[in-house]
């Protein structure tokens, strides 16, 4: 902590983002997760991807910071923008449920697509429910199957299960 405080007081974006994941994992210091949400913000505004991403989740489950959903998209945007593929599915997640954003099926499907690409389990199931239900894309089962497929071989037991369901159903 001594040595990150120094290099954050000199404003050095590494540390000051450190001194966030300190400060939120109490590592080092008492848990502050306030503390923690004012130096992911400092570096957040500046660019930094991961803080951003961070800034996003705290606002999402209202920890260090009040419970806001638009600005945990805003942030979960930024960071989605720059290819943090947990953003992009988070921002997806958000615009299939209008939640912080207005509800906009084409806009969650090209999220997913964005973090599917990048191998997130996650995004991939949510791709093939999309496809399944034709919501913000047209419906294609073959298309639906491809992203099950790919997030059963990650583990996800959903999408283990509506492969099986397309198998059985012969779709």
């Amino acid at each position: 902590m001594k040595w990150f405080r120094l290099a954050a007081g000199q404003r050095y974006a590494a540390a000051q983002y450190f001194l966030g994941l300190m400060y939120y994992h109490g590592q080092g210091v008492h848990q502050d997760y306030a503390e923690a949400a004012k130096w992911y913000r400092k570096v957040a505004e500046l660019g930094l991807a991961k803080a951003q991403y961070n800034l996003g989740f705290m606002y999402n489950i209202g920890k260090g910071v009040p419970q806001d959903h638009a600005e945990a998209a805003k942030w979960w945007r930024k960071a989605a923008e720059q290819g943090i593929a947990k953003a992009q599915h988070n921002l997806g997640v958000f615009y299939a449920e209008g939640q912080g954003v207005p509800q906009d099926h084409a806009e969650a499907a090209k999220w997913y697509h964005k973090a599917a690409g990048q191998g997130h389990a996650g995004a991939q199931y949510n791709l093939g429910l999309t496809y399944a239900g034709g919501r913000g894309v047209p419906q294609d089962d073959t298309e639906a199957a491809k992203w099950f497929r790919k997030a059963a071989g990650q583990g996800i037991a959903k999408a283990q299960h509506n492969l099986g369901v397309f198998y059985a159903e012969g779709q």
